[in-house]
């Protein structure tokens, strides 16, 4: 990746239970009209769909349940990523393969490096369930996306540029 001129770059390191373990980029760049291409590589989750969030608190003291509710600066419903009424840290789902890993590269505007709505000091939160992406008709449909238990994270931190 580059590191040009006008680029933010973040990490966060995803720990949680039974051997989760992984780590994401973050990169901001300027011209990419303000979209974060997230990045990464999460393993020891169960094969199939899991939530992917990022939450509000960049708080680990009691592990991923101090971490708040979605990131949702503007007060919307919850929804997919593709969805005009979504929290800004709906990011959907992560697919994890038989081998229990998950490879992850995605792009989004709504979860910025810097400025008033930037994610910088909060949580990025892998779920045990498939987020139903507001559409289940779960009571928690349209706040959690009823995807479970929070089985992974880590605070979202600025990575050196050395």
């Amino acid at each position: 990746m580059e590191s040009g001129k006008g680029s933010v770059k973040a990490v966060a390191l995803i720990i949680g239970d039974n051997n989760i373990k992984g780590s994401l980029q973050f990169l901001q760049q300027s011209n990419v009209a303000g979209s974060t291409h997230v990045s990464g590589r999460i393993t020891g989750l169960s094969p199939g769909l899991h939530g992917f969030h990022i939450h509000a608190l960049g708080d680990t003291t009691n592990g991923c349940n101090s971490t708040g509710p979605h990131f949702n600066p503007l007060k919307k419903d919850h929804g997919a990523p593709i969805d005009d009424e979504r929290h800004a840290g709906d990011l959907g789902n992560i697919v994890a393969g038989p081998d229990g890993v998950a490879e992850i590269s995605i792009r989004d505007a709504q979860i910025p490096l810097s400025g008033v709505h930037s994610i910088l000091g909060r949580a990025v939160v892998v779920h045990a369930d498939p987020d139903d992406l507001g559409r289940g008709g779960h009571d928690l449909s349209k706040t959690t996306g009823n995807a479970g238990a929070r089985v992974g994270c880590g605070i979202i931190g600025l990575q050196s540029s050395v």
